[in-house]
């Protein structure tokens, strides 16, 4: 047994680029991470990373072995899954990721009540605004809002959501209301998410003649929505939103709809997962518990 949990610490740590990180996802502090690491290596009698100050990274060896340990581990996990569809009793780690607003505001809470409905399963949830990599197994489901783009994962949609243009009062009457979205790019300044693949690092709105591509730009960007939002509040820009997360904000004024005749595509909510994890029971589960209560709560939300 303590092979195979050096051999899951390993895996880990390759997987998401540290031993610290892959120590926490494992619920190890760094030095026991470390110490399973070095254990597994004078067993193999090889040196599994090539490690400097600022990077750690697996050597040839190393690459070669986490090849044949992550398929090793998936039998084994898929095993104990089909095992546990025996039992009726689910138990385990699910590792979710999420976008910030929809996982700290819909996932969270949902998240709450189905772990109480199943006490043996355990859930990691991971809240950023950045694509997650369910591909090698940082994620066993991740929830995204927008557009996933081409892959081997399995999709399940929840709803498509509206998304909406808008600023801040104080900003509108200082630059003005565009009243065409030709005015974007050269008289306003737009909020903007900073890395690739992100629905606002680039604007796609329906005109008349089609989608058209806006690859808007302004003084500020971030890499969290919610940071977007609150700098849309304080008057610095136009920020292009799905429309639930802002829909108090529109409701009481806080922000106002910008060219609503041209607004942007709307976005899908969903979540992606690998085929094979639909053999757990325990995942099987919990995707269609949240699809079906997400869908519940978001069909409930003004903007959709």
């Amino acid at each position: 047994m303590p092979y195979l949990e050096s051999i899951k610490v390993f895996i880990r740590v390759v997987e998401l680029g540290s031993i610290t990180s892959g120590g926490r996802d494992l619920r190890l502090t760094p030095a026991v991470a470390s110490n399973r690491i070095r254990e597994l290596e004078t067993r193999l009698g090889v040196r599994l990373f090539n490690r400097t100050t600022r990077k750690l990274a697996p050597t040839e060896a190393g690459r070669v072995f986490y090849e044949h340990a992550r398929g090793v581990v998936n039998s084994l996990e898929d095993a104990e899954a089909v095992v546990a569809g025996f039992s009726g009793n689910p138990r385990g780690v699910i590792r979710v990721g999420a976008p910030i607003y929809a996982g700290s505001r819909i996932i969270a809470p949902l998240t709450s009540t189905f772990i109480d409905k199943y006490p043996e399963i355990e859930i990691r949830l991971n809240l950023s605004d950045r694509v997650v990599d369910v591909v090698t197994g940082e994620m066993d489901v991740a929830f995204f809002v927008g557009d996933p783009g081409e892959s081997n994962l399995k999709l399940r949609k929840i709803v498509d959501c509206e998304r909406v243009l808008c600023a801040s009062p104080d900003y509108l009457k200082r630059r003005g209301v565009p009243e065409s979205w030709k005015e974007l790019i050269p008289k306003h300044s737009c909020l903007l998410l900073r890395y690739p693949r992100s629905p606002e690092y680039f604007w796609v709105l329906d005109t008349p003649d089609g989608p058209k591509r806006l690859d808007v730009s302004g003084r500020l960007d971030a890499d969290n929505g919610d940071v977007l939002t609150t700098w849309a509040l304080d008057g610095q820009g136009i920020v292009n939103k799905p429309k639930f997360e802002v829909a108090s904000e529109l409701a009481d004024g806080r922000l106002v709809p910008v060219l609503e005749e041209t607004p942007p595509r709307m976005s899908r909510f969903g979540c992606l997962y690998p085929h094979r994890r639909l053999q757990d029971p325990k995942i099987r589960l919990f995707i269609d518990f949240m699809v079906k209560e997400c869908r519940r709560r978001l069909e409930a939300t003004p903007g959709l």
